[in-house]
């Protein structure tokens, strides 16, 4: 005689009753009874995640998942977090959207117990997981878990299972004007590209991304085009500076007593930068600024 087959969870009416609806934390009465369990959890009763990182649903992607679910079911359970009478979706936004297509009226799902920080993090440190992500999106959830959750780089490091350096190559691609992080995102440039534009103005980023979309540069050969374009621009003579400018800029160094470099080009733009050599001259230099 055959046994019978144990149940995914302990049953709706023993995990969803009047005690459980009342917890909010692992401490509150009755949070053994729901904590840790596999449910199917009606889809009416689930809402996602409003901080979700995850903002892009692949409409194809999506609807081949669903008839996957019609024909095998739901393989692996989304994780939710109860929030009152309903369920927020931690993980697993894109099996609960397929299911919804699919038809299906009830879903598994782990329950965990979180606060709104651990659910945001939980939720950034899966979408890094995620392996369609481009790089502008990881940057971005890295960015977001050093924000939002305080982090340091190399505290996200151990978190998500990445040197340090990685994770700071990726953070520098956020510096890129917004031509080329969206170049990147959509795929007409890499990531390798976008690191070799990152010391370049704001124009001549512009310039290069039009060359290397219409040249259908490598890397390595966009990098060596914006080597020989630097090397160009150090054999320029530069533009002497005129008296008045000249005068000005000894005001400055004699008021901020450091030296200053004043840059200037031809149609009378430039810039001025102020040189430190320990921290308690660039604490002198912010004092005459507050003062």
């Amino acid at each position: 005689m055959s046994k019978p087959k144990r149940a995914m969870g302990r049953g709706l009416s023993a995990i969803l009753n009047s005690e459980s609806k009342q917890v909010q934390s692992a401490t509150d009465s009755g949070a053994k009874q729901i904590i840790g369990n596999i449910v199917e959890l009606p889809i009416s009763d689930i809402f996602p995640n409003p901080t979700q990182p995850r903002t892009h649903f692949d409409e194809t992607a999506l609807n081949q998942l669903a008839q996957s679910i019609k024909e095998l079911g739901i393989i692996q359970p989304i994780t939710v977090r109860k929030v009152d009478s309903n369920y927020e979706i931690i993980s697993g936004e894109r099996r609960f959207r397929a299911s919804q297509l699919a038809g299906l009226t009830k879903i598994p799902a782990f329950i965990r117990i979180a606060n709104d920080q651990e659910l945001l993090e939980m939720a950034l440190v899966e979408n890094i997981q995620r392996e369609d992500l481009d790089a502008i999106e990881v940057a971005l959830t890295y960015q977001r878990l050093i924000e939002e959750i305080n982090l340091t780089q190399e505290e996200l490091s151990k978190r998500v299972g990445k040197e340090r350096s990685t994770i700071t190559n990726y953070i520098r691609l956020l510096k890129l004007i917004p031509a080329v992080q969206t170049a990147i995102r959509d795929a007409e440039i890499s990531m390798g590209h976008g690191r070799a534009m990152l010391s370049l103005d704001s124009d001549v980023q512009l310039a290069i991304l039009s060359d290397i979309i219409k040249d259908k540069l490598s890397v390595r050969e966009t990098e060596k085009r914006i080597l020989a374009l630097k090397n160009t621009n150090e054999k320029k003579p530069q533009i002497q500076l005129p008296e008045h400018i000249t005068t000005e800029k000894k005001q400055f160094e004699d008021f901020f007593n450091a030296k200053v470099n004043l840059k200037i080009n031809s149609k009378g733009k430039g810039s001025i930068s102020l040189n430190f050599n320990n921290q308690e001259e660039l604490r002198k230099i912010l004092q005459r600024i507050n003062n």
